[in-house]
């Protein structure tokens, strides 16, 4: 299911803080908790979790047998997954949604002097950390499928600030854009055929299981 693990991580959170309130607070934990707010540690897991499952929805509903989908797949050996796989007719796009506020855009550093530099912004915040995540779980999905099937990342944010034209960018082979712009790009037709498509898509679930 997408969003799974992090609404599982969200709900977990929440019954902790709960737990250790009421326990420190017998008598008030209940008016803490509902004059309280959870910390942005813990709502952060449930705004992550929004995203995913908006973008599953709609992947699902676009799923055929020439698009297949993975949603929340586990990395062995480590506490991180991967949020959405999608196998088309031109590869495996690996989507990791993120439902930040404010208008993403790419700022280049250096050049001529200068090595050059790519950031991913957020308005004013540095949120290239994202990119080098998405790079790692490209290399991954790599080192899995055959080498002829081509992998792409997609890094695609949930109600952020996009100008009416234009906005979508790619920085470090990373594509960078909201859902309307990924929808077509996943159905666009490509070289890979229905069995390939298939071989790909059964590879990726055996190598990669639910989180």
């Amino acid at each position: 299911m997408p969003g799974a693990s992090a609404r599982r991580e969200f709900e977990r959170r929440k019954a902790a803080r709960e737990k250790r309130v009421r326990t420190k607070n017998p008598r008030l934990g209940g008016l803490i908790l509902t004059l309280s707010s959870e910390p942005q540690s813990t709502t952060s897991w449930d705004t992550g979790a929004i995203g995913e499952e908006r973008i599953g929805r709609q992947l699902n509903a676009l799923a055929s047998d020439s698009l297949r989908v993975l949603h929340d797949r586990r990395i062995p050996g480590s506490r991180s997954n991967i949020d959405h796989l999608v196998v088309t007719a031109n590869g495996v796009f690996v989507v990791d949604p993120k439902r930040y506020s404010g208008r993403p855009s790419l700022r280049v550093e250096g050049g001529l002097l200068r090595p050059r530099v790519e950031k991913l912004m957020v308005d004013s915040r540095n949120c290239t950390k994202l990119v080098d995540g998405a790079l790692k779980q490209v290399e991954l999905v790599k080192g899995i499928v055959d080498e002829d099937v081509p992998v792409r990342g997609v890094l695609c944010f949930v109600e952020s600030d996009w100008p009416l034209f234009g906005g979508a960018f790619t920085t470090r082979s990373i594509d960078v854009l909201w859902p309307k712009k990924l929808y077509p790009l996943l159905e666009a037709d490509g070289p890979l055929d229905a069995a390939t498509i298939h071989h790909t898509y059964a590879t990726l679930a055996r190598a990669l299981p639910p989180a």
